[in-house]
């Protein structure tokens, strides 16, 4: 699967592992940047190449990190095509419980339910608030679960 991946300073570092990671994994990672860390980056720079690129190719997923991951998603969700989800991390009392109110058993659940739900298509990571261990589990839930293609999701997405 081809994977496109890109941070600012803060995500520069873990960037760098995921890319091992997911090509241990057999995936074909595209490094969209930083190439080296300057603290003093524009996120934008190298997160929306990376927007581009996965809406330019139906099949193909993003990973993009951050300090909290918004203003990446945020900036990738400007190129038409594209949904991207944010994680915070399995501690972030997000994670840990539903819209209802209910302590969810599953802490990556907002990860599987943005793929089944929302065909999100790029993975935007908080860097700043998750391990290597809990990113690369996200990454790897995120890429193993597929779309639902129920057709209420469907009918949603299209409302795009």
């Amino acid at each position: 699967m081809k994977i496109f991946i890109g941070s600012d300073h803060a995500g520069y570092e873990l960037k760098e592992k995921l890319k091992t990671f997911l090509s241990g994994l057999g995936h074909e990672v595209e490094d969209k940047g930083p190439f080296s860390y300057d603290a003093n980056d524009d996120y934008p720079d190298f997160i929306r190449p990376v927007a581009e690129a996965v809406a330019a190719q139906n099949d193909a997923f993003g990973v993009v990190l951050g300090g909290g991951g918004h203003g990446a998603a945020m900036c990738a969700n400007r190129v038409a095509g594209v949904r991207a989800a944010v994680f915070y991390g399995p501690r972030n009392p997000i994670s840990a419980v539903d819209i209802a109110g209910r302590e969810s058993a599953d802490p990556y659940e907002g990860v599987r339910l943005s793929r089944e739900h929302n065909n999100a298509n790029i993975l935007s990571i908080g860097a700043r608030f998750v391990t290597d261990t809990e990113a690369e589990e996200a990454v790897k839930i995120f890429l193993e679960t597929k779309f639902s293609n129920d057709a209420r999701h469907t009918r949603r997405i299209a409302k795009f």
